[in-house]
């Protein structure tokens, strides 16, 4: 059964010159923690405002626990809980009012819902009478879990819950959505960061509106084309242009201590052939090896194969 269905939804801004969501199609399971994976811009935040009723669609039909995102407005508002990209609770509120606040809206208490929100209200609680404005960014985004949990949802959408949030409570932030997931609620979660796709039990990556591809995070990284190389030397900055320079080079992208890169001919010859031409341009200490495909390393060369061109 699914919880959430999108079918060639369409949403376009400024007089049909934006097309922010292009004719999306795909559906998360019940009980499943789905990923949609893009950068800024991509499509992310307009899907979960209209899967959220909070923007109607211009083309397409949605459904959210089987009601419709525009006639059932009203009964999905009760259903789903919903946290934003943009921290939205009331700054100078403390966060035990806002919790209040929030339980009160959708007629129930904090005592009703603890057993949900208990392992993580219990990380904040010691601060309940602080302003909520006065958080830190870890802090802020425990409350906004625990106001958007605390009506009991069995849809849970989370727009970027991580987006500026140290990497220590990106970390306890998943683990949270693990436990939730046992508890059998559905979870749908977008994100920026490329690594947080394979916490996801399904993913889709998106960009520019479009649905790159569907799938599961291993079947993403195994439907990668051809073998990936990474490649360093002393000077990676030089590197990445002489290897835009080689004939050879199919993509050439940096990946930190390494740049990835794909070759049209992958023979031990033009191997050989690449390390003599950066030897010839005073490249040292090269190292050149068959690497695994990271889901970003996927979204790049699905993006590019979208647009028709390539990364050199």
């Amino acid at each position: 059964m699914h919880d959430v269905v999108l079918d060639k939804i369409r949403k376009t801004y400024n007089k049909n010159s934006l097309v922010a969501v292009d004719n999306v199609s795909l559906s998360v399971n019940k009980g499943e923690l789905f990923g949609l994976i893009g950068p800024d811009g991509a499509g992310k935040t307009s899907i979960f405002r209209i899967l959220t009723t909070l923007l109607l669609p211009d083309g397409g039909n949605a459904s959210v626990s089987g009601y419709d995102v525009v006639k059932d407005y009203k009964i999905i508002r009760n259903h789903v809980g919903y946290m934003p990209g943009r921290f939205s609770l009331y700054q100078d509120l403390s966060v035990e009012e806002n919790l209040n606040f929030f339980a009160t809206l959708f007629g129930t208490t904090i005592k009703e819902n603890y057993d949900l929100i208990k392992e993580i209200y219990v990380q904040i609680e010691p601060f309940k009478t602080r302003r909520a404005g006065k958080l830190s960014g870890g802090m802020k985004q425990k409350l906004a879990l625990c106001c958007a949990l605390i009506h009991r949802p069995t849809v849970l959408f989370l727009d970027e819950p991580t987006t500026g949030v140290d990497t220590v409570s990106r970390k306890e932030f998943w683990e949270m959505l693990k436990r939730l997931k046992s508890q059998g609620i559905t979870i749908m979660v977008s994100t920026p960061y490329m690594d947080e796709a394979t916490l996801c039990e399904r993913i889709a990556l998106i960009q520019s509106g479009k649905i790159l591809s569907i799938n599961t995070p291993a079947n993403v990284i195994a439907q990668f084309p051809q073998n990936l190389f990474a490649i360093k030397s002393t000077n990676m900055s030089g590197l990445l242009k002489d290897l835009r320079d080689f004939g050879n080079i199919e993509s050439c992208n940096a990946f930190g201590e390494y740049h990835h890169i794909t070759l049209s001919d992958e023979s031990d010859a033009t191997q050989h052939e690449l390390k003599t031409y950066l030897e010839s341009k005073q490249h040292e200490n090269i190292v050149l090896q068959s690497t695994t495909p990271t889901i970003e390393d996927c979204f790049i060369q699905l993006m590019n194969n979208q647009d028709g061109g390539n990364s050199n």
